[in-house]
């Protein structure tokens, strides 16, 4: 895999402000909680006077060295050490000088000082790939395993899923997905209402995978049709996780119903382009959305009900025929089931619909290319991620998306959220804290530089944290994260 360097323009968290070299105080290692060969170098060479120690860490990116838990609350950019992750771990690129040993980034730190030894870089690396305990043993983000709030977002490009401590809001760990040595491309994420299991889909994949969310490794694979290779995309799982329907993207896909507890699998096909799906609360009737056209599919288990339904005044259209169409992409039902949402994603519009006869009740226009939805139990907001929207070039960067907020009683629009992102996509509510999760996937070519590469093709993405009643970040950081991250789901919803 090619080792790619990018040039930083500050020390290792983000900011063009460089260490300070002030008189040194007086260290402790004892009391800094590392086990006692981390604490020589990290106390006495990176939380030095002017640099990450408690006295100057705001001018050094906000990033904290000098105890092993302020370590974990990262810097201005999010995580700089993952616990099991040396190859995504950002501040052992910066003290690396060997690129037979790992990634190298510029500026090498310690600033303006020797580097690190071979032997110490290797000393810090090894540690985080035992999880980076403190001096006790103890692993950060280990303790309450079963109740522990989490965010899950999958990377496209990396074959890998952030894990996000909610109460710290940076990445506590990535879970290695897919069964391949190629990439699998992991495109969709759900969890079960109860917190246990997370799900995850592949649009080059043949399983969908179950992942415990107390340990945060793939549990089960469940296999999917291969004959032919589906392309595996969103799908639907019934209330008690024991049953799910799977999307088939292509022109001519499939639905698959598979039994969670038997495996036993049925195949419905023919569908155009089939993407998003919804269910009623018995899992047995499904609103499918064929990705171009104006149209619907209305399914039932028995197979008495397989109809095709307008969104519109025109006849269906599963076919990418007209520029009037609407491209219907995600679906989503409303938590009393009375009515159901759908992004268009060609006339900007979210669709809302009456699940008592599948009339039109209201057309919402919402900003640029709509794409996923999270809806809160708390409060009444509905909340769209618009990718397209708003593009602002600022320099040579173009900052571009928007993130919609509509009350789903009186369906209307009550905010529209902008800041700098970089085509926003999966998004995701916590009612636990009050916060929602979007994903920026920097796609276009001139998107934000990121502050540092990674072995995966492309750019790194970000995502934010914003206050659920305010609707401002409820973190002002931009937290930088793997390419291409695209589907985001919460543990306890």
């Amino acid at each position: 895999m090619t080792k790619r360097i990018l040039a930083a323009l500050c020390c290792f968290s983000l900011t063009a402000i460089s260490c300070k070299h002030e008189p040194l105080v007086p260290k402790t290692p004892d009391a800094s909680g590392y086990p006692e060969d981390i604490a020589k170098i990290m106390v006495n060479k990176c939380a030095t006077a002017g640099c990450h120690n408690a006295a100057s860490y705001e001018g050094a990116g906000g990033l904290r060295l000098d105890t092993w838990e302020y370590l974990f609350n990262g810097g201005n950019n999010g995580a700089a050490i993952v616990p099991y992750s040396t190859e995504f771990s950002p501040l052992l690129y910066y003290i690396n000088t060997d690129t037979s040993l790992g990634l190298v980034a510029q500026p090498t730190m310690p600033k303006d000082n020797p580097p690190l030894s071979r032997e110490e870089y290797i000393t810090i690396r090894d540690w985080v790939a035992k999880g980076a305990p403190d001096k006790s043993g103890n692993i950060p983000f280990a303790s309450d395993a079963g109740t522990r709030q989490k965010i899950y977002i999958t990377m496209q490009a990396c074959d890998k899923v952030a894990v996000i401590d909610a109460q710290k809001k940076v990445v506590m760990r990535y879970i290695p997905v897919g069964i391949a040595p190629t990439s699998e491309v992991p495109h969709y994420m759900k969890s079960t209402t109860d917190g246990k299991y997370a799900f995850v889909s592949f649009t080059s994949g043949s399983v969908l995978q179950k992942i415990e969310t107390s340990t945060d490794k793939v549990f089960e694979d469940i296999p999917l049709p291969s004959n032919p290779i589906g392309a595996w995309n969103v799908f639907a799982l019934s209330p008690d996780a024991s049953k799910v329907m799977v999307s088939d993207w292509r022109s001519e896909g499939r639905l698959v119903y598979i039994d969670l507890t038997t495996l036993k699998t049925k195949v419905y096909p023919k569908f155009s382009y089939p993407h998003g799906i919804a269910a009623n609360p018995s899992f047995d009737t499904f609103y499918v959305t064929s990705q171009y056209g104006n149209a619907m599919y209305k399914l039932s288990l028995d197979g008495f009900l397989n109809d095709l339904l307008s969104m519109d005044e025109h006849p269906p259209v599963v076919t990418n025929v007209s520029s009037a169409l609407l491209d219907p992409h995600e679906i989503l039902m409303a938590p009393d089931y009375s009515k159901y949402f759908i992004t268009c994603e060609r006339s900007n519009e979210v669709r809302v619909m009456s699940r008592a006869n599948d009339d039109l009740l209201k057309v919402i226009p919402v900003g640029a290319r709509p794409q996923e939805f999270a809806i809160s139990r708390t409060k009444p907001y509905l909340f769209v991620t618009c990718m397209d929207d708003l593009p602002t070039q600022v320099g040579n960067v173009t900052f571009v998306g928007s993130v919609y907020v509509i009350d789903y009683n009186t369906l209307s629009v009550v905010n529209v959220i902008k800041g700098n992102f970089s085509s926003p996509h999966g998004i995701t509510v916590d009612d636990q804290n009050n916060t929602v999760y979007f994903a920026s996937r920097n796609v276009t070519p001139t998107g934000p530089k990121p502050h540092h590469t990674s072995n995966c093709n492309g750019a790194n993405g970000s995502y934010h944290v914003y206050d659920m009643t305010t609707f401002q970040p409820a973190d002002s950081r931009r937290f930088e994260v793997l390419p291409d991250p695209y589907s985001a789901a919460t543990r306890f919803r």
